[in-house]
């Protein structure tokens, strides 16, 4: 097996491992708002937050910028707390058959989202590389393996939605209210844990 694909196995284990579940969980709440129709804009949304952390991905895998690692650590179950707020506000049309409204703004924040958790991956990704060699091709193949995991998850999240509310007749809202909160229990724990102040 050539290094390239050894470090995107590593990416992919790395986003869907249980023991590091604080970024399957915003993948969730990021998801949570929508049904399976509304593919292309979780599509859209789920870009906008790979933009995000591949940046500061790229960044802090390099070395060009530093940060406090419990810091980050810290905000990124506040990510996850602030996207389930927000989707705790969001009035979804019951319809099979509508789609859910376009936000710019939840686009937005998943995109600085994004910049934060990536930050979080890269800690992962600087202990598997060394110092002096070219770390341009492993970077890339971390980062399609953490995609090929975070679109896994997607689907995963999509299919149970479509059961719930499909097969079980539950409510778009009230789906969206549970899932949501139980999530933000969840990153709530974290949060705590994690504490930096």
């Amino acid at each position: 097996m050539t290094e390239f694909f050894i470090f995107l196995q590593l990416g992919y284990q790395h986003i869907t491992d249980l023991n590091g579940y604080d970024h399957i969980l915003f993948v969730v709440a990021l998801c949570a708002i929508y049904r399976v129709t509304d593919w292309k804009k979780i599509l859209v949304l789920v870009t906008a937050f790979t933009i995000g952390h591949s940046v500061t991905l790229a960044l802090a895998a390099l070395r060009v910028i530093n940060y406090s690692t419990e810091l980050i650590e810290f905000l990124i179950p506040v990510t996850i707390i602030f996207t389930c707020i927000s989707n705790l506000f969001h009035k979804s049309s019951e319809s099979v058959l509508d789609t859910e409204s376009f936000s710019p703004l939840r686009y937005i924040l998943a995109l600085g989202f994004g910049l934060i958790h990536g930050m979080g991956f890269s800690n992962y990704l600087r202990s598997l590389l060394g110092k002096d060699q070219n770390i341009i091709p492993q970077l890339l193949a971390f980062n399609i393996g953490l995609e090929f995991g975070q679109l896994m998850i997607v689907g995963v999240s999509m299919v149970l939605s479509f059961v719930i509310l499909e097969g079980f007749h539950v409510k778009k809202h009230t789906w969206n209210t549970i899932l949501s909160s139980f999530v933000a229990g969840v990153a709530f724990k974290l949060m705590t844990e994690k504490w930096f102040f």
